[in-house]
C-alpha cells in the first residue's frame, strides 16, 4: 500500500496532530506523517514530533513583515521539499491567502471545533453555550478560501450539559476531535472522501456507527 506523505501545520502543542501521528503508526494507515512544520519556533508540538522521529520544520512568521504571501510561498517551498502530497491544520492559528489554498486544493483539511456551519471563528464554546444549543462539536472539513469553510468531510457531536462551563465543553468536544481527525485524514488519503460540488460524498454507512460522528 501506498501511503500518502502528509504534513501536520501547527502552532502550539499540537493535540490533534498527536491523534493523527499515533492513528498514522498503524501499517495499513494510509497516510504516513512526513513532516510537522510551524510559525511558532517555541511551538511545544515540535518537540513532541521529534520524539517520535518526525521531521520537523519551522518557518517564522514574524521574518515576513506582514508579507502573508511570501510567508506562504516558503512554507509551500518546504512542503514541496519533503515531497508532501496532504496537508493537516492542527491548531494552525494563521489565516490562508488564496496563494496557499490555492496550491493545495483537495489536499489540505483543517479541523475546527464547532459544528460547522455554525459558530465559525473563534470562542465556539463560549459561543454555543450562550446560544443555547443542545449539540455541539467538531467538523474536519477541506480547506476553502473563506475561513472555516469548505466540503466536510467528517463530524462528531457531543451534547451540551446544563451545567458545562467552555472549559468542560471544549475538553469533551477535543476529546471527538481525535477521533474523527485520523478518520477524515484515512478518508481523503485512501481517495474515498470526494468531492462533489460543495459537499463530500464518502460512500459511509450510517451503520457503521453508534456514536454521532458521520460519516
Amino acid at each position: 500500500m501506498s501511503r500518502k506523505r502528509t504534513a501536520i501545520l501547527i502552532s502550539g502543542r499540537g493535540s490533534n496532530m498527536s491523534a493523527l501521528i499515533s492513528a498514522a503508526m498503524a501499517p495499513d494507515y494510509p497516510a504516513q506523517i512526513s513532516l510537522v512544520l510551524s510559525n511558532r519556533p517555541d511551538a511545544k508540538g515540535l518537540e513532541r514530533a521529534a520524539e517520535f522521529g518526525i521531521p520537523t520544520a519551522v518557518v517564522d512568521h514574524t521574518g515576513f513583515a506582514g508579507d502573508r504571501k511570501a510567508f506562504e510561498q516558503a512554507i509551500d517551498a518546504v512542503l514541496n521539499e519533503h515531497r508532501i502530497e496532504l496537508v493537516a491544520l492542527a491548531g494552525f492559528m494563521r489565516i490562508l491567502t488564496p496563494f496557499l489554498v490555492n496550491e493545495w486544493a483537495g489536499r489540505m483539511i483543517n479541523i475546527h471545533p464547532a459544528l460547522l456551519p455554525a459558530f465559525k471563528g473563534l470562542a465556539t464554546h463560549e459561543r454555543a453555550l450562550a446560544e443555547g444549543v443542545k449539540l455541539h462539536g467538531a467538523t474536519v472539513h477541506y480547506v476553502s478560501a473563506e475561513m472555516d469553510d469548505g466540503p466536510i468531510i467528517v463530524q462528531g457531536a457531543v451534547p451540551v450539559r446544563d451545567q458545562d462551563t467552555p472549559d468542560t465543553l471544549a475538553a469533551r468536544v477535543l476529546q471527538v476531535e481525535h477521533k474523527i481527525y485520523p478518520k477524515a485524514l484515512a478518508l481523503v488519503a485512501n481517495g474515498k472522501a470526494k468531492i462533489k460540488g460543495t459537499q463530500v460524498i464518502s460512500g459511509a454507512d450510517a451503520e457503521e456507527t453508534r456514536e454521532l460522528i458521520w460519516p
